[in-house]
């Protein structure tokens, strides 16, 4: 999750998405144009790092298809399509089928019908490590799930806090981002025990996102590659945290995209290829 950004994919928002913004449990309606506007400003900054940028409109109608990290899950073999929690967003992952294939990244298998799991409970540790989040929207069932899509791989699950309850998201990548093979950005006051001794026994060290500044999402960044990160605008200290780190941060807007959809730069981004 660290490796120079080659490849990845987007979903801009469509002007039909937002008669749904209450059922999928968005803050506010989005303003198209504002939204469309903003993500046209997302997408430049993912060129500009050195990214292909492969752009999908599937599944009109739904807000929350923009955040296309959630459907599926890339490993070596291809993608790994899954079966989000929220039940809104269970069209998503067949939608995006024929679009991965069609840009070369064949879809490897899906996950068991038993299993919920949704890709911001996922993060690769490296590449033989994936941890997974288990909540509301990712259960149980989702570890052996994932440990027979990606065999020969270490699945650490740990369970994530009650926090708002069910109808307010909590992904593992709420308060857990990579910005390089020895370094996290963390919101430590709800990270798990295991987490964070875990973080300690690879060596990695951690930034401390500040408690005023969780909500505004500082701790969802996106690793454009190792110490370089794009964030969401609203997070000052966190981003001179990572500065003094050594992380060169580049920020977007995102009151549209990302505010009223709960959903951050890694949300708004899937990732094809990373060297």
């Amino acid at each position: 999750m660290i490796g120079t950004l080659e490849r990845v994919l987007v979903r801009p928002p469509l002007a039909e998405d937002g008669a749904r913004w209450r059922e999928c449990g968005w803050r506010a309606a989005p303003d198209h144009p504002a939204a469309a506007a903003e993500h046209e400003v997302l997408v430049g900054l993912l060129e500009e790092a050195g990214a292909e940028v492969v752009v999908s409109r599937h599944d009109p109608g739904n807000p929350d298809a923009i955040y296309v990290y959630d459907p599926v899950l890339v490993g070596r073999e291809g993608a790994v399509l899954l079966r989000p929690g929220k039940e809104v967003r269970r069209g998503e992952p067949g939608a995006l089928a024929p679009m991965l294939e069609a840009a070369g990244v064949p879809v490897a298998r899906s996950v068991a019908e038993r299993a919920l799991v949704e890709g911001g409970d996922t993060v690769w540790l490296d590449a033989e490590t994936l941890l997974v989040g288990v909540g509301y929207r990712t259960n149980a069932a989702a570890v052996p799930a994932l440990r027979e899509a990606f065999p020969g791989v270490g699945v650490i699950p740990f369970d994530l806090p009650h926090w708002n309850g069910a109808g307010e998201v909590m992904h593992l990548m709420s308060f857990i981002s990579p910005l390089d093979r020895d370094l996290a950005l963390v919101y430590p006051r709800i990270a798990p025990v295991r987490l964070m001794a875990l973080l300690a026994e690879r060596g990695i060290s951690v930034v401390e996102v500040p408690d005023e500044e969780f909500e505004s999402q500082g701790p969802n960044v996106l690793a454009l590659g190792p110490r370089r990160a794009l964030a969401l605008e609203g997070s000052p200290e966190t981003r001179r945290r990572m500065e003094r780190a050594g992380v060169d941060v580049v920020t977007y807007r995102g009151d549209e995209i990302s505010r009223k959809g709960d959903g951050g730069p890694t949300c708004l981004t899937r990732p094809l290829l990373r060297s």
